[in-house]
């Protein structure tokens, strides 16, 4: 198991940092009840092995004039790699869509989009989705509100399978 490589600690800087990434290294060290310094370097330790893959805002897309969100199922005409890997290239391109997931099953992708209203997103289906070389389909639907929306993985989920395989 991939996070039984880490020692408590680490996993205990990893849940804090993902809970609040701003806070102080200082205050990191408090929590996690270690000095200052070996937190740091624990810090840059996890960085650099891709545990921690970078620090961000968590931005709400309605008060900047995002009313829309909408998910896209797409499916493809042909799921060749090199198919599926320009149909990523392409969604990556796309500044409404915000995440990109291949999926198994009858839906080939799946995108989150936001848009500042519908006929932007309108506009964007017809005008970009729906024309991009090898699409078969689009479905989409809107999202009506969000019950949940929580980034990361739950560590105590983590210490639990780990205390069970001990």
């Amino acid at each position: 198991m991939a996070g039984s490589k880490l020692d408590p600690i680490d996993r205990h800087i990893l849940a804090e940092l993902q809970a609040d990434g701003r806070m102080t290294n200082v205050e990191l060290a408090k929590r996690v009840g270690i000095s200052a310094p070996p937190c740091l370097r624990r810090v840059r330790t996890l960085e650099e092995a891709g545990y921690i893959k970078g620090y961000h805002a968590d931005i709400d897309a309605r008060e900047l004039g995002f009313e829309v969100q909408v998910f896209a199922m797409v499916r493809l005409q042909s799921q060749a790699e090199a198919d599926l890997a320009t149909f990523e290239e392409r969604c990556r391109n796309w500044p409404l869509v915000r995440e990109c997931h291949m999926l198994n099953g009858e839906i080939d992708f799946i995108l989150k989009c936001v848009a500042p209203d519908l006929s932007s997103f309108q506009g964007f289906l017809t005008g970009e989705l729906l024309k991009a070389e090898n699409v078969a389909t689009v479905k989409t639907s809107l999202v009506i509100r969000c019950a949940k929306d929580q980034p990361g993985v739950p560590f105590d989920v983590l210490e639990e399978r780990l205390a069970r395989s001990a």
